[in-house]
């Protein structure tokens, strides 16, 4: 019920401020066009109606799963986006699995050596991880790569093949040279982010008595950090990565733009720019909706991986 209101409100305010944004008519028509032909245009799209007319008309065909189509390509906008969804998640998924390979290990590592030299360097780096700007760094990383040493394509998905009937870049080298780019560009904040929490969490949990314990008993330190260090600091870690794979999908607009991809964020910024009002609202109302599954799957991943955890509310 509270999914629901949350729904609600959130597509509501997302309606009536796009709304106010623009005329989409002044994309679709000439500017030359007649009064008349204008006026047209918008009788056939539905925007001579008041504003709360056209919210209730949004309403009831959301209600069937029908978000309206698209003014700029004439299709259903979620077709559209389908269309572009395994492009996002194709590079959400590897920037992901590029930021817990490399961000986990340097994690652990720093906060088991919390005053070694290659710890400060770690976290100097996971600094400027956090500072350095998505925009700048993607830019930096076409005119090295691309520009200037002539290793890596500028932009676009690349080829694709098709694997156990999922069809992605990975599965081919041009593919492969096209993604990793904007999925390490995409990583480099993530990065920064697990090394900071599983050196947190390394820190406090070294500091416990059954590490101590496992300590006094000879247990080697890979065998302490695999099986006593590991499933304590992964609880946090997980559900934070689980959250924030749900950014990656949702906010990868900067990313994908800069490099032309064209998964939902290329989507997103040319409706807005096209004024392309059932395309923005589909793409918000979807954001929010994944965030809503992404919090009931971190609920359901937390009660599975800490006993201490009872859905039900029981002690």
């Amino acid at each position: 019920m509270q999914s629901l209101i949350v729904l609600f409100v959130m597509s509501l305010l997302v309606f009536f401020m796009i709304h106010v944004v623009g005329d989409p008519v002044d994309m679709l028509v000439n500017p030359e066009s007649l009064p008349d032909e204008i006026e047209r245009v918008r009788r056939d799209f539905g925007l001579d109606q008041p504003a709360y007319v056209q919210y209730w008309r949004f309403l009831i065909g959301a209600l069937s799963g029908d978000l309206g189509n698209s003014y700029i390509f004439g299709r259903p906008a979620l077709a559209l986006m389908a269309e572009r969804f395994p492009a996002t998640l194709e590079l959400a998924l590897c920037s992901l699995v590029i930021a817990t390979t490399i961000g986990l290990p340097l994690g652990i590592y720093a906060g088991l050596y919390p005053n070694g030299w290659i710890t400060r360097i770690i976290m100097s780096g996971s600094i400027l991880g956090i500072s350095i700007p998505t925009f700048w760094l993607g830019l930096m990383m076409i005119i090295t790569f691309s520009v200037f040493l002539g290793w890596l394509p500028v932009s676009g998905r690349g080829e694709t093949a098709s694997f156990l009937g999922i069809e992605s870049s990975i599965f081919t080298l041009e593919g492969l040279k096209h993604l990793i780019m904007p999925a390490t560009n995409l990583a480099l904040f993530k990065i920064a982010m697990v090394i900071r929490l599983s050196r947190a969490g390394t820190e406090e949990v070294m500091r416990l008595d059954f590490i101590k314990f496992a300590r006094a008993r000879g247990l080697s330190p890979s065998t302490i950090v695999r099986f006593h260090l590991l499933p304590n600091i992964l609880v946090p870690i997980i559900t934070v990565i689980a959250i924030e794979f749900g950014t990656l999908i949702a906010f990868a607009t900067v990313t994908e733009s800069i490099f032309a991809w064209p998964g939902l964020g290329k989507l997103l910024i040319d409706s807005i720019i096209n004024l392309d009002r059932p395309v923005v609202v589909a793409y918000l109302l979807f954001v929010v909706t994944l965030f809503l599954i992404l919090n009931l799957v971190v609920d359901i991943i937390y009660a599975a991986l800490d006993p201490r955890v009872r859905l039900d509310g029981d002690n």
